[in-house]
């Protein structure tokens, strides 16, 4: 496999972030403003929260440095404060109201620091029927309607990993909040609140169909459309050795390409005649299962079908596209993706591997000019997150 190797602390280095220790969205948005080159500071509680995997191997802490500090204690809270005071972003996934009692809600923090941008990550967001509700991932997607939009009709809709809601609708909407406002905060001085709900950032991700089904071109069901499933050749099909190929041959050109290399020359005409596609279905269906994904993988390489394999965790590193362009690095023994996007001028890397529970205590008290932080090292006060899967949203 072909590595990253490109040097550089990208675009953001010389910003500084502080993350309350959570799981899901939050620490993802952070590790992204960390693989952009931003100095994040994640305060880590003793017993807090973890991902059931050694710390050694949550990829999601690579790129940060860890402070320990316990905020339920009388001197945490005026530790976190002091970072606050040097921070640009402060990122936060409780549930609303938490970090009010706490001691470092938005009216402490920016009283310390009135440019500061405060990242708040929910799932329901900070105000609503149910937003000191619990939940996860896929509740917040299915009251969205982009759940009952996957799978086949016939079946429960599948549960798409926690990627369309924490990560798509979560994270990343959360990056693009905090750093809009904190291009608003150099310009002015002042920062604020970004209220970030999975709910809100996965609703906004159909947009698109939204305005395809006021425009009669989208069905309000599952697989009756172009994109989810219904239209035969945007889809996938199972080879003959069980595995499967992704098939995107939408345009005209494409799916000519695609007809004349499945040799199912019958259907040059059925394109846009639905009432054929149902044959055209089962056609493509038993000529795909008449090879091996290898096989099929020979046919269409270096053609324009827009047909592909689908690929598993592990073997997606291996293809010679993504090998070549190193979307996938090693650092600490651990295959994970690289850093994106790109940048010409500011390149990001893998600096460093996931942050341990209060192992950079003293380096940030330094760096930070913190030195009540400090504190913490010479009282001993430290401790490993629990190994549990906990919601604080």
């Amino acid at each position: 496999m072909t590595a990253a190797t490109t040097p550089g602390h990208g675009p953001l280095s010389g910003v500084r972030v502080v993350e309350l220790a959570g799981i899901g969205p939050g620490p993802f948005a952070a590790m992204l403003l960390a693989d952009l080159g931003a100095d994040v500071v994640r305060v880590d509680r003793p017993g807090g929260p973890g991902l059931g995997i050694s710390p050694e191997h949550d990829i999601t802490n690579r790129n940060k440095r860890s402070v320990l500090v316990d905020l339920k204690s009388p001197e945490g809270p005026a530790r976190v404060l002091d970072l606050v005071a040097r921070a640009d972003i402060l990122i936060e996934g409780n549930r609303p109201g938490v970090t009010e009692r706490l001691g470092v809600g938005p009216e402490p923090c920016h009283a310390r620091n009135p440019r500061l941008v405060y990242g708040r990550m929910t799932g329901w967001g900070q105000d609503g029927p149910l937003a000191q509700r619990a939940g996860h991932d896929i509740a917040y997607i299915a009251l969205t309607g982009t759940l009952g939009m996957i799978g086949s009709p016939g079946e429960p809709p599948p549960a798409p990993a926690n990627l369309l809601g924490d990560y798509a609708g979560g994270s990343l909407y959360l990056v693009v909040g905090v750093l809009a406002a904190l291009h608003h905060a150099r310009v002015t001085g002042t920062g604020q609140v970004v209220d970030a709900a999975i709910v809100d950032g996965t609703a906004h991700l159909s947009a698109m169909i939204h305005g395809m089904l006021a425009a009669g071109g989208w069905q309000d069901r599952r697989a009756a459309n172009l994109l989810d499933g219904g239209c035969p050749y945007y889809g996938t099909y199972e080879t003959a050795d069980g595995k499967h190929m992704a098939v995107g041959a939408l345009e005209p050109q494409f799916y000519a390409e695609f007809v004349r290399l499945l040799d199912l020359a019958d259907f040059a005409d059925a394109r846009r005649d639905w009432t054929r596609w149902g044959e055209l279905r089962e056609a493509v269906a038993a000529r795909f299962r008449s090879r091996t994904r290898d096989e099929w993988t020979v046919v269409f390489e270096g053609t324009d079908a827009c047909v592909a394999p689908v690929l598993s965790l592990r073997e997606a590193p291996e293809h010679p596209h993504l090998a070549a362009r190193g979307t996938f690095t090693e650092h600490g023994g651990i295959t994970q993706p690289a850093p994106a996007p790109r940048f010409s001028g500011t390149p990001t890397s893998v600096r460093g591997g996931p942050a341990l529970p209060g192992a950079d205590t003293s380096d940030v008290a330094r760096d930070w000019d913190v030195p009540r932080l400090a504190d913490v090292v010479e009282d001993g006060d430290r401790g490993t997150p629990r190994r549990v899967l906990e919601n604080p949203q």
